[in-house]
């Protein structure tokens, strides 16, 4: 009789160690278990949120090419940043821009644009290999000036309406990204005529028609072709050169586009630079 009570005793003893234990483990189970429950939380919060970032950065620029491709921009980015770039040299930032639609612009201007910024405008697709690889072998005949621009009209487009002037690998892939959706969403005639709209051909000055009248005092839909070849003569640097006050540089730069916008052949290899 002792002996089984001796037995009993034992057996309840090691049972309510086992109970205690798989107790205290399943206490640790659930003291321990919201950390990795937590970690996993954040990470699946953390790629919901990059997911959603990356649906914004692609949607954003479709949702703004799509609007200007039915609407004209009543301000660039180029413009903020431009006038930014007054404010603190203690200077105006007021600008003059005007849009109109292309039926209210000289064609000579369009022509003058093209001959002078890009002459394969209606045959690339955004990007001219053929004149980037011009201006890599120019730079290599003269690498002591700076290596002359390539873009395309509609490059020039997408960085003065939606990009800051900033030079970085970030924003050219943006800028092309861009690039791609305004030659895809919209016509030709459409990129020349924003294009004309937004240019900058004086400073703080903005578009043909405010070009017009700053530089000869008329609309832009009355400029002559030698004044349309001045003012897109002057687009590569118009803070630094003057369609109304142009130099001998311009001049010849001006007679070659006009003589372009002619028809006639010219050997002449312009870099974008005065002599």
């Amino acid at each position: 009789m002792i002996e089984q009570k001796a037995q009993l005793s034992e057996s309840a003893l090691t049972a309510s160690t086992e109970a205690t234990a798989t107790a205290t483990i399943r206490a640790g189970d659930k003291l321990q278990s919201p950390a990795p429950i937590v970690v996993a939380s954040r990470r699946r919060n953390f790629l919901r949120w990059l997911l959603r970032f990356a649906l914004a950065a692609f949607s954003i620029p479709i949702i703004q090419v799509v609007a200007l491709r039915f609407t004209d921009p009543p301000v660039t980015t180029m413009m903020l940043f431009r006038a930014f770039d007054h404010l603190f040299a203690g200077e105006s930032v007021l600008w003059s821009h005007t849009n109109v639609s292309r039926t209210n612009v000289a064609p000579a201007l369009y022509k003058a644009i093209i001959a002078g910024e890009d002459q394969r405008f209606f045959v690339h697709h955004g990007f001219d290999i053929a004149e980037i690889q011009k201006a890599e072998r120019a730079h290599e005949r003269h690498p002591n000036r700076p290596m002359r621009g390539a873009s395309t009209i509609t490059q020039q487009t997408a960085k003065n309406l939606f990009l800051p002037p900033w030079h970085s690998f970030i924003r050219k892939g943006i800028e092309a990204y861009y690039t791609l959706l305004i030659e895809f969403i919209w016509p030709k005639m459409r990129i020349l005529e924003v294009y004309g709209n937004i240019a900058e051909f004086a400073p703080n000055v903005y578009g043909a028609e405010a070009g017009a009248e700053f530089h000869f005092k008329r609309h832009a839909r009355d400029l002559t072709p030698m004044q349309a070849a001045l003012m897109a003569a002057v687009l590569p640097n118009p803070t630094r050169w003057s369609a109304s006050h142009p130099s001998a540089y311009i001049q010849r730069r001006a007679a070659r586009i006009l003589r372009q916008m002619q028809g006639i052949p010219t050997d002449e290899e312009d870099d974008g630079s005065p002599d």
